[in-house]
């Protein structure tokens, strides 16, 4: 996983387009003014969220980030969209970019499909904080544009979930054309189920043979550079869903031995433990940070038996009760 947010040269471009002075921005967000003269620009998801939220402030749009995370012409997409563009589906774009996500940043796209709807939301791996409304906004108005583009229909959500407060519903409703549910448990866009098989009309194979092997090869580099205990610690948290995984189901996932899976992190001065307990560790922050789920609900989701274990565990981690470290993020946040 990459540690930090690589930043596109467009940005500052549609900000310019867009009326608002990218230096007020980074004069906001507390960043070197001279950020967008670097030719590779990398920031960490606290740089990034930062950046995000002067955004917010100086531009006198509500809907900026809408505007932001909108793109039509093809020759502005990323190597990662255009490989999800050229696949069959909006399923399997999506599957593309989750896969690829890591790539660039460290945030993964969570795809929830049910019987009848299926749910997109970010998880932002390193976060200590709630992301910005502007983000938010972005990222969703950015799967949508890849869903309108590639099947070359006005395709809407079901509805949209947000944290926040109601503020500033209309653009939202008519940019998505959906109903928007404010004060919701989580940040998520809602489709329908049947949703995922509609056809791309960009689906090119010729292109996507191309640059699928080219990504493949960066994300096999990538990982190659991850620490064990950090690829590890990772395979947790994918299945941290309401159950304590057990050292045998991580060691499959890794396609390797138990005994190996032991040895190697002992070589790296760790323990199957200590990986599952950073695991839930950081899991607890994003879920306390960006959810509003129930001390109950997110300690089962940890694998924990009851509220009780998960907040004895959290004493050790930040020193305070989970219910107090939430509301001291909230208030940071309100401040």
């Amino acid at each position: 996983m990459s540690k930090h947010f690589r930043i596109s040269g467009r940005l500052p471009v549609k900000l310019k387009e867009l009326g608002v002075r990218v230096s007020s921005v980074l004069e906001h967000a507390g960043l070197p003014s001279g950020l967008f003269d670097q030719s590779r620009i990398s920031l960490s998801t606290e740089e990034f969220f930062a950046l995000w939220r002067g955004i917010g402030q100086v531009s006198p749009d509500p809907a900026i980030g809408l505007a932001l995370g909108t793109e039509t012409k093809a020759e502005h997409f990323d190597p990662v969209v255009l490989a999800a563009l050229s696949t069959g589906n909006f399923g399997e774009a999506m599957r593309q970019i989750a896969r690829y996500k890591q790539l660039s940043c460290p945030e993964e796209l969570v795809l929830d499909a049910g019987d009848t709807e299926w749910s997109i939301h970010f998880r932002w791996l390193l976060a200590k904080e709630m992301e910005p409304a502007v983000l938010t906004d972005l990222c969703f108005a950015w799967v949508l544009a890849i869903a309108r583009h590639g099947t070359a229909m006005r395709i809407s959500p079901v509805r949209l979930e947000l944290q926040r407060a109601r503020a500033h519903a209309k653009p939202l409703e008519r940019h998505f054309g959906c109903p928007v549910l404010f004060g919701a448990a989580r940040n998520a866009i809602v489709f329908r189920a049947s949703d995922t098989a509609l056809h791309f009309v960009t689906r090119n194979a010729e292109l996507l043979a191309m640059l699928a092997p080219q990504l493949d090869e960066e994300l096999k580099q990538q990982r190659g550079e991850e620490s064990f205990p950090e690829r590890v610690r990772a395979t947790i948290q994918r299945k941290l869903t309401g159950s304590r995984p057990k050292m045998q189901e991580i060691a499959r996932e890794l396609h390797i031995s138990s005994r190996t899976l032991q040895r190697r992190l002992q070589d790296a001065g760790y323990s199957f433990q200590r990986a599952l307990e950073e695991a839930r560790h950081q899991l607890a922050r994003h879920y306390l940070t960006n959810s509003l789920l129930e001390l109950s609900e997110t300690a089962h989701l940890l694998g924990y038996e009851d509220s009780n274990s998960f907040v004895r565990a959290f004493r050790v981690w930040e020193g305070v009760p989970p219910a107090h470290w939430r509301g001291a993020q909230r208030e940071k946040a309100a401040s």
